[in-house]
């Protein structure tokens, strides 16, 4: 008698990771720690020090499925020079199981996107993005919205959920040719499929959504039968799954400096255990792996020489973490000052962009790799004129954006930022009412008076739209770019010391607020 194969083993542990919004960012970088109430730095990440991460959980687990969650093809110069291409080898590298697409996927817009995700070996889902028509007419999905996978007799179901805000949050032509549909009404039909058709024995989502809708969506009746949310977008560090109504909820911090692992234990294929945590990827730990770092090499060499050379140089840490005010944020602001002549400048409330500390000389070198990193957009500098009551309309909006009570009607990025004016406001305030003082120079903020802004100009925005301020007058673009701007600016000024000078200055908070989120357990650190 031939020797029956032995059944397969039902018993023993599944290990789930996630990484997510990595934002192209493939050598170890400066990370920013807030411990004892002060910020620490420490190198991390890298996605050959990945690599090796995954190849140890996968020798020590061969029962390991690897997730990452979206914004993985914007954020760097290598990037932007290849349109998102030297990507797909790394990521392809690192045998990554199943993707989502995240917000900044459409940056080189929609058919690049599809072919950009389509060059990854492992699937890609999304139950959220469809194809337009045209006339608001709803194709098909441009994913497939669910994936399974089975081992040890127990069947894991995910879902992929994206931000539907993008064509407000993008630049609206990024995502011509996508209709989204909100998170909460693609949910429910497909975790029913998970459950009753595939018969699925634990259901998690892959959202890309920001962590404050993360838990508002855990909280919902639609969320009944998922296990977990494994969330991205705002680059929150969730230690400690954050226990909701019908799902538990986690995400992994940025930059491919974090992990999230969680592991489900299994017996006679039942699950009767699980343990989250987030692995800090701490690069001295993790030495690169040999072939994904050649294969980084290879990549990067065209390029190398402009990624790393020198502009100027900042005296303060960079970095990008604080809900109300930033380093990076202020140096920009004052690029931005030092070449237009306008009463008031405005910046984005962006988050990507790792942080860079200064070293022994006490200098932190700006390459032109950073400029990309911290702007990887080289978008033209528009000016226009609005009267006060718009600025006071904008600033309540986009403070809305930021600490809405509902938490489905936040954005995903910080406060905005402006230099030219001086701003009170009560983030946990009511909506319409948080500001509570405006100061222009050193007058108070007229509402009937007209005043001159600058901003960068976002693709698609109608001429009249300045940093999603609507009807302004006389708006025009400016010869100047930013990334030149931002050379000039460095040539003329560095070293620099870019220190938040409290422009925006929060009276029912600290200002050392680094997340938006609250009443959970939670805290960023």
């Amino acid at each position: 008698n031939a020797t029956e194969a032995p059944p397969p083993p039902r018993s023993g542990t599944l290990s789930l990771l996630q990484t997510t919004d990595v934002h192209c960012q493939i050598h170890p970088h400066d990370e920013m720690f807030w411990e004892k109430n002060g910020m620490v730095f420490r190198k991390t990440a890298g996605y050959a020090q990945l690599a090796t991460l995954f190849d140890k959980v996968r020798k020590s687990n061969p029962d390991t499925f690897i997730v990452d969650t979206g914004d993985m093809f914007q954020g760097s110069e290598l990037s932007v020079k290849t349109t998102g291409k030297a990507l797909v080898p790394i990521l392809n590298a690192l045998g990554y199981d199943l993707y989502l697409p995240g917000n900044w996927e459409v940056i080189y817009y929609k058919q690049a996107m599809q072919k950009l995700l389509g060059g990854l070996d492992a699937p890609k889902v999304c139950a959220n993005m469809y194809h337009d028509l045209g006339d608001g007419k709803r194709g098909e999905l441009v994913f497939p919205p669910y994936a399974t996978w089975s081992r040890l007799g127990v069947k894991i179901g995910f879902i992929g959920l994206t931000d539907h805000l993008v064509p407000l949050r993008q630049s609206p032509n990024y995502s011509k040719g996508i209709i989204y549909t909100k998170p909460e009404e693609s949910l429910a039909p497909w975790v029913q499929v998970l459950r009753e058709q595939e018969q699925c024995d634990f259901v998690i989502v892959l959202a890309h959504l920001g962590l404050s809708q993360q838990i508002h969506l855990a909280n919902l009746p639609v969320c009944e039968g998922v296990d977990y949310i494994f969330g991205g977008d705002t680059h929150e560090r969730v230690r400690e799954p954050i226990v909701c109504k019908f799902a538990k909820v986690v995400e992994p911090g940025a930059f491919g400096s974090f992990v999230g692992r969680l592991d489900l234990t299994v017996q006679d294929g039942k699950i009767t255990g699980e343990r989250y945590e987030l692995v800090e990827v701490d690069a001295k730990k993790y030495k690169p792996k040999k072939s994904v770092q050649q294969l980084i090499d290879t990549l990067e060499a065209p390029f190398v020489a402009s990624i790393n050379k020198v502009h100027g140089y900042s005296t303060v840490p960079l970095y990008r973490y604080f809900v109300v005010e930033n380093t990076i944020d202020t140096l920009i602001l004052d690029a931005l000052d030092w070449r237009v002549n306008t009463d008031i400048v405005l910046s984005n409330g962006f988050r990507f962009c790792p942080p860079r500390n200064v070293g022994a000389d006490g200098l932190a070198p700006i390459t032109e790799g950073f400029i990309y990193d911290m702007l990887p957009v080289d978008s033209r500098i528009r000016t226009g004129m609005v009267t006060g009551q718009q600025i006071l309309d904008w600033l309540e909006k986009e403070l809305n954006n930021v600490f809405a009570k509902d938490a489905s009607k936040r954005f995903g990025g910080w406060v905005v930022k402006f230099k030219g004016m001086q701003v009170e406001f009560n983030a946990f305030g009511e909506a319409g009412k948080r500001v509570q003082k405006v100061m222009v120079g050193n007058q108070p903020l007229d509402p009937a008076r007209s005043y001159t802004i600058a901003a960068c100009e976002r693709d698609g925005d109608p001429e009249t739209m300045l940093c999603r301020i609507p009807n302004v007058k006389n708006a025009v673009n400016t010869e100047f770019t930013l990334h030149q701007t931002m050379r000039d600016y460095l040539a003329a000024n560095s070293p620099v010391t870019p220190k938040p000078r409290g422009y925006a200055k929060v009276l029912d908070a600290p200002q050392t607020l680094l997340t938006q989120v609250t009443g959970v357990e939670y805290a960023f650190r």
